[in-house]
């Protein structure tokens, strides 16, 4: 692990590209001063996704004080005893505020990449250790046989049962498991996105066909159909599945283009904010702000004529927030 953190700091630093603007008004609405990020819709609690995401913004902003704030609460209230993974929620009207230890690996790849990128950065070896000890134990852990994909479990435990075994397509984040893969070098990364991939493509449903939420995949055949027990939609959760596909240069896969003319149907303004895979119910509400830069990325790396993203200001909710900035980086990027 050592001699892998020494030679990727060889890599030249990773630039600050998160406005100085944006970042403080992230930080003034959702990172409380003990480095906790704030989910403010839904009852204040904290995620490792969210404490991933400050990581990651904090990096692009060259905050190195508030990314130290955020890594040493995470360890401190997250990090799990026995494995280098995190609990996935802290509550803080429960006592203790984490009562489930489970994981969830997003939340887990989202801190090894804020470490990684804090280590290229700032140049220091125990930030890259940390994220390899992550990258080493989702691949440990979280990555098993399903038919024939080689897939990445939603956590630790709760989703595989002897028949099947259920997945989160917003889980595929392809541009920072292709970061992870420079830290921990291991064939299985590259298994696990192209089957991602290929699960995205082939598990899509309804008239729009779209990727669902969730979605079963059964161990004897492999056959994929939106997963049991969960609303049956393309909703807040699938809705960054484009987002990691346009970051990832495969915007134009097939999921990417039914995404886009799903979403291009609508008048500008109107769009649903999701739609129910078997019934094609829509909501009742259009995108949110978050939604809405997802939609701008997806179509600029299309080549369509897209709306700007919308202002930070106006998303007034942590996940619309960090939505927004994590557009703003995946477009910085892209651009590169």
């Amino acid at each position: 692990m050592g001699a892998l953190a020494a030679m990727a700091l060889a890599r030249p630093a990773r630039a600050a590209i998160l406005p100085a603007a944006d970042w403080d008004l992230f930080k003034s609405r959702f990172l409380a001063a003990d480095g906790r990020i704030v989910d403010n819709g839904n009852g204040g609690i904290s995620h490792s996704e969210g404490q991933g995401w400050g990581m990651i913004f904090a990096v692009a902003a060259g905050d190195k004080a508030a990314f130290d704030r955020i890594q040493d609460w995470t360890a401190e209230a997250l990090r799990r005893p026995d494995d280098a993974l995190h609990a996935w929620r802290w509550v803080p009207k429960d006592k203790p505020p984490v009562k489930d230890k489970n994981n969830a690996t997003d939340g887990d790849i989202f801190i090894a990449t804020g470490l990684a990128r804090a280590g290229h950065q700032w140049g220091e070896p125990d930030r890259l250790q940390a994220a390899g000890a992550i990258a080493h134990d989702i691949l440990r852990l979280l990555v098993q046989q399903a038919g024939p994909y080689t897939v990445l479990l939603p956590a630790l435990q709760g989703f595989t049962t002897k028949d099947a075994v259920v997945v989160n397509p917003s889980y595929y984040t392809f541009p920072f498991l292709t970061e992870l893969a420079g830290v921990v070098s291991s064939p299985v990364w590259a298994a696990v996105r192209a089957d991602g991939l290929r699960l995205i493509d082939q598990g899509r449903f309804g008239p729009w066909n779209l990727p669902p939420d969730w979605m079963r995949i059964a161990r004897s055949s492999g056959a994929l159909t939106p997963a049991p027990n969960f609303p049956p939609r393309f909703s807040f959760d699938a809705v960054r599945v484009p987002l990691w596909l346009s970051w990832a240069g495969q915007a134009g896969t097939p999921a990417g283009v039914s995404i886009d003319r799903f979403w291009s149907s609508y008048p500008p303004g109107a769009t649903p904010a999701w739609v129910d895979l078997r019934s094609n119910e829509l909501a009742p509400y259009p995108l949110t702000p978050g939604m809405a830069a997802i939609m701008a990325v997806l179509r600029q790396s299309l080549g369509y004529p897209a709306p700007p993203l919308p202002p930070l200001a106006a998303a007034m909710k942590y996940y619309d927030a960090a939505l927004v900035l994590l557009c703003r980086l995946a477009l910085a990027q892209i651009a590169r």
